[in-house]
């Protein structure tokens, strides 16, 4: 259907204002335009060779569908083993976590306990039984005897310590 370009201005242009470089048409009513046509694309001659290609891929053979039944269970196993893993990984952390809890705790109550026992000691009643009941005295100036331990953390008596 052939339309008249010519004729479809002259309206455009009676119903028009310009200003400037612009042109605004007047009225209440939108102009109804005609789509283009689509350009016909030429059609390319297809071989035999080349639609065969294309229909074998269209088909799937059992080969192919056992190949990707045997890929999604591979990848189903895949996937359970590794939430398993991170399951595992989780509750040992959490595992862990409430050991190293217990472990503060345990610290705490032993520092406690070695702090009352450290003040709950006397020296000077410790000193008083020590000199007069258990018959104790205070080195003299001959009697201490000085040894080096060459980076050893104990010492071992060899033989007997003079008087």
């Amino acid at each position: 259907m052939a339309v008249n370009t010519n004729n479809r201005r002259q309206t455009a242009y009676r119903n028009s204002v310009s200003y400037g470089n612009s042109v605004y048409v007047q009225g209440n009513t939108a102009r109804k335009l005609q789509p283009l046509p689509a350009p016909e694309r030429p059609v390319k001659k297809v071989s035999s060779r080349t639609r065969k290609n294309r229909e074998r891929a269209l088909h799937m053979n059992v080969a192919s569908v056992l190949s990707m039944a045997v890929a999604m269970m591979a990848a189903g196993i895949i996937l359970t083993w590794y939430l398993t893993l991170q399951s595992d990984i989780t509750n040992s952390i959490k595992h862990i976590a409430a050991l190293e809890g217990t472990l503060n705790e345990l610290k705490l109550s032993n520092d406690e306990n070695y702090s009352r026992i450290v003040s709950s000691v006397d020296l000077e009643e410790v000193k008083r039984i020590a000199i007069q009941e258990l018959g104790m005295y205070y080195a003299q100036e001959g009697q201490i005897i000085s040894f080096n331990g060459e980076g050893s953390d104990y010492v071992r008596q060899t033989g007997d310590i003079p008087d």
